[in-house]
């Protein structure tokens, strides 16, 4: 169990305009045919097929909107024949601010990768297509070891359809949760919803520092489990192993033919850096962690400036 990410199906369904520039954007080909990419210090640089983004702290601006500029960016680049995919941290249930820009193919990218979501249909109605779990061997075991490494961590965990915490977890998100125990119970045999995937599992300390939190973390956990975080606070979030935003995008790319090098992602705190890295060209926005600057190949203005927005835009200009 321990080297798990299997993926596995989960049908059923719930209960209920900047003038900024860009500092680094790789040219794109003078041809539009594929056959015939540019070339740029020797590597070949193809037209894109796929813009993977994030959404908060990216394509969202911090009032958790879509602008009007990045509306008809996204509409722009699917009429244009380029896929866009959300690749986010979210559960498929917070997921309604963004269902009616996912056009064609309805799809999103949930959970930091352990979830693959058809978001046609509305609010209530989202269907799971992928769904690669967190084993309850392995996610009991990462309870355990980043308990014992940092006393005083509060966990909650994310199911398909569920969210429970520990009585001690903090109100950090937008719903109240359905069960409170300890991580323990939640997470065994008698638990809540035991036949239910279990996507990640977000741990909190109320005092370390966010990246010495991440950091210990990993060390603690090891190969059971995949940790990164997305939010300002020491708030870490734990996955399948193997499982993260970048392979989850490489496996949905594969089923479609499409090769890193035709992908532009675009994100903004640690767990888009294993994404940012996979994919042909990337940016960080102007808001972004260092880590993340440091990662991507490119560099777009902030989340409130559109920074998304700006750059498919001159990509489009540069396909034409």
């Amino acid at each position: 169990m321990r080297n798990n990410g299997r993926v596995t199906s989960a049908t059923r369904q719930p209960e209920t305009p900047a003038s900024s520039t860009i500092s680094t954007v790789p040219p794109l080909s003078a041809s539009p045919e594929r056959g015939h990419p540019h070339e740029q210090g020797g590597n070949p640089i193809l037209p894109p097929r796929l813009i993977a983004t994030d959404l908060d702290g990216t394509l969202l601006r911090d009032d958790k909107s879509v602008s009007p500029r990045t509306v008809a960016a996204l509409a722009a680049a699917e009429k244009a024949g380029i896929e866009v995919f959300f690749v986010t941290g979210r559960p498929a249930r917070w997921m309604d601010v963004v269902s009616d820009h996912v056009h064609g193919h309805g799809l999103a990218i949930c959970g930091n990768g352990a979830a693959v979501v058809d978001l046609h249909g509305g609010p209530g109605t989202h269907r799971f297509v992928k769904v690669r779990e967190l084993a309850r061997e392995n996610a009991l075991d990462a309870v355990r070891l980043l308990r014992d490494a940092a006393p005083g961590t509060v966990y909650a965990v994310e199911q398909t359809y569920g969210f429970n915490q520990e009585p001690e977890y903090p109100k950090l998100h937008m719903e109240v949760p359905d069960v409170l125990r300890s991580a323990e119970e939640l997470l065994g045999p008698d638990g809540p919803a035991a036949d239910e995937p279990v996507l990640k599992i977000l741990a909190f300390h109320p005092e370390m520092d966010p990246d010495a939190f991440l950091t210990l973390a990993r060390l603690a956990i090891g190969d059971r489990a995949n940790v990164t975080r997305s939010s300002p606070s020491a708030l870490l979030e734990i996955s399948g192993p193997g499982v993260s935003k970048a392979s989850t995008l490489a496996l949905c790319c594969a089923e479609r033919g499409i090769s890193h090098e035709e992908v532009v992602a675009f994100g903004d705190m640690p767990n888009d850096i294993e994404m940012l890295t996979w994919a042909g060209r990337s940016f960080a926005m102007g808001n972004a962690h260092p880590d993340v600057a440091a990662a991507a190949s490119g560099r777009t203005v902030a989340n409130n400036d559109d920074g998304v927005a700006v750059v498919i835009e001159q990509l489009l200009a540069e396909r034409s």
